[in-house]
């Protein structure tokens, strides 16, 4: 063999692995790809997992919740219809006091809400301002109670045009006296809070008729009417 056949032949011998190389390469990164999208698709699989965990996390404690939710409950011994209406003389928007002693010998309407400007509450004191000129003509007055301050009162009252005066317990002294005051169950959490009650005073001063656990819709018109008939 000559010279110029044994160099041919070498190079030839030397260059055949290179094509493997790229060979390999090429695999390598066609393996790469899939594994790209795995791990992306893994990503969203368990992110979808979370977001599926924490609605179904939410939606178990709102029913657990609800399914856990309680009348609220008057203190023992609390109120009842018959007996002489307690005696109570508290602040009240515009300043001053409110006593029961002021209304001697007149039909009295005592609703005793949660807190000033809130949804039920306000729908409540629109309702019986709404109806303030029924009430005077069937000689009752009415008086709205809560734990509020009297400036919350008087902001709360100005802000709903409210025709009603609004009382300030906020030693919640008259709220206890008339049963108001109690057990109350949300959102499975129990605490003391006002329960939302509502008093019918004769002009004997005795209590004519209790409202318990209100709900506000027709309400004032269902008080409206017993007073009426008193």
């Amino acid at each position: 063999m000559s010279k110029e056949t044994r160099k041919k032949s070498s190079k030839a011998a030397s260059g055949s692995p290179t094509p493997r190389k790229k060979g390999t390469q090429t695999r390598t990164k066609a393996t790469k790809k899939p594994a790209t999208t795995q791990q992306a698709a893994t990503r969203k699989s368990t992110k979808a997992s979370t977001v599926a965990a924490s609605h179904k996390a939410t939606s178990k404690q709102l029913k657990s919740s609800e399914s856990t939710a309680a009348p609220a409950r008057a203190a023992k011994g609390a109120l009842s219809e018959g007996q002489k209406a307690p005696a109570f003389g508290l602040p009240r928007d515009g300043g001053g006091l409110a006593r029961l002693a002021d209304y001697a010998g007149k039909k009295l309407v005592l609703f005793f809400y949660p807190r000033a400007d809130t949804p039920g509450c306000t729908r409540e004191a629109i309702d019986f301002s709404r109806l303030k000129d029924a009430f005077t003509a069937a000689g009752t007055s009415v008086l709205g109670i809560s734990a509020d301050p009297p400036k919350a009162q008087e902001k709360f009252r100005d802000k709903h045009k409210l025709a009603v005066p609004l009382i300030s317990d906020e030693r919640h002294e008259m709220l206890e006296a008339y049963g108001a005051w109690g057990e109350k169950s949300m959102y499975g959490r129990t605490f003391l809070g006002i329960l939302r009650t509502t008093v019918l005073v004769g002009a004997d001063g005795r209590v004519a008729r209790i409202w318990r656990n209100v709900r506000v819709d027709g309400h004032a018109e269902d008080v409206l009417a017993a007073a009426t008939s008193l």
